[in-house]
């Protein structure tokens, strides 16, 4: 068994074993199995939240999914980032012939079938990716969506060998600071807060010995959190860490910067040129920011109603940062094009590959909020500066 990816922690009368995994590896789901059956463990606790293991073990979960709700609760962002990191790591495992987190999966498997209790430890993943996203500026966000896109759509392969390596600390030590040097903020709440997370979790589940089941990535920062919350250095409510960080006073005005700017543009195009200068004004930007809107939608191979849409509500949602041209758009595509029960089910193959989320009527709607959302925001960045043209001529 190899030492890099197991400790045993002695902790006054408890031992807590962790086994540290690679998602995507067939040799982590037997190392899990083995561990579990040779140690006879009271507890086995593992790296999943509710809502994870529930996808996991339920097929239909996905057929319960109402697109048009997603964007009524303006969650459109949220699922996109969930199905993009699932994209990522389900893509790994297609070329090892592994499901992800299937080594989670089993420990609870086990423990079931050796009528061992298990707790499901880790924090629900809309709270760690709101969180990381309500921490981020408006640089690092861009950098993040970025990031996001890339993984989703890169064609770079990984062998058996490289995703053992992930097990390596040398290696993981290399990519956390890699990490943390491109997006400390998201780092921290990914990694960092999550390690105080699971180690809290971990110890509020009892047992006089249990089996840990974790990321390679966390072992060194949970057995850090388990020691010093053994010496009573730390406590065990890590209530604050489910909380979503309030928007601050810029992130809220900055809804309401770009639409006043344009309305004041367009007014003073009034004042200073007469109505014929204003009513053009309006018209450019009225054009640059429902075309682009409607474009994004377009190259989404939206239905012609959902690019209608997009250029018509795109001007109306600017002036109104309560409605998104995304909702809109979303909607009447998720309408008009209503998923069927095979897009539920397929979803998990079809967000791998580019053809496959053109194909899914659940992706292809959230392809149109996206982008025709990034289509109407280029509109209104181009128009302030051409406004501003027409009102020096």
């Amino acid at each position: 068994m190899s030492n890099d990816t197991r400790m045993n922690i002695q902790l006054g009368e408890r031992e807590i074993i962790l086994i540290g995994t690679a998602h995507v590896s067939k040799d982590s789901i037997d190392e899990v199995s083995q561990v579990i059956r040779d140690s006879a463990p009271d507890m086995v606790c593992v790296e999943l939240d509710e809502g994870r293991y529930t996808s996991m073990t339920e097929k239909e979960n996905w057929e319960k999914l109402n697109v048009v709700k997603v964007f009524r609760e303006g969650k459109g962002f949220l699922l996109i980032a969930n199905l993009v990191l699932s994209s990522f790591q389900r893509r790994l495992g297609q070329e090892l012939g592994v499901k992800p987190g299937e080594e989670m999966r089993e420990a609870v498997e086990v423990a079931k079938e050796l009528g061992i209790p298990y707790s499901l430890c880790d924090r629900e993943v809309q709270i760690t990716l709101r969180r990381a996203w309500g921490f981020c500026n408006f640089w690092s966000k861009c950098k993040l969506l970025a990031s996001l896109l890339s993984s989703a759509f890169t064609t770079e392969k990984m062998s058996p060998e490289e995703i053992e390596n992930l097990k390596n600390r040398s290696e993981l030590d290399g990519m956390m600071t890699e990490l943390a040097e491109y997006l400390p903020s998201v780092k921290g709440t990914l990694i960092d807060e999550r390690d105080r997370y699971l180690a809290a979790k971990i110890w509020a589940a009892g047992g006089k010995k249990s089996v840990a089941v974790i990321g390679a990535g966390h072992m060194g920062g949970v057995k850090q959190h388990l020691e010093k919350i053994a010496a009573g250095e730390e406590g065990q409510d890590v209530s604050a860490l489910n909380q979503i960080p309030p928007r601050s006073f810029l992130s809220k005005a900055a809804g309401w910067i770009i639409p006043l700017l344009i309305v004041a543009l367009i007014v003073a195009g009034f004042f200073r040129a007469g109505a014929g200068v204003s009513l053009a004004m309006l018209l450019r930007w009225v054009l640059l920011n429902g075309s682009l809107a409607a474009l994004g939608t377009l190259l989404a191979l939206g239905h012609p109603l959902s690019i209608l849409v997009s250029f018509l509500g795109a001007p109306i949602a600017t002036i109104n940062p309560f409605i998104a041209v995304g909702l809109l758009s979303g909607v009447t595509e998720a309408t008009m094009r209503k998923p069927r029960v095979v897009d539920a089910q397929n979803i998990s193959d079809d967000i791998t590959s580019l053809r496959g989320i053109y194909r899914n009527r659940i992706t292809k709607a959230l392809l149109v909020f996206f982008l025709s959302s990034l289509g109407g925001a280029i509109g209104n960045f181009i128009s302030i500066p051409s406004l501003a043209a027409l009102l020096v001529k």
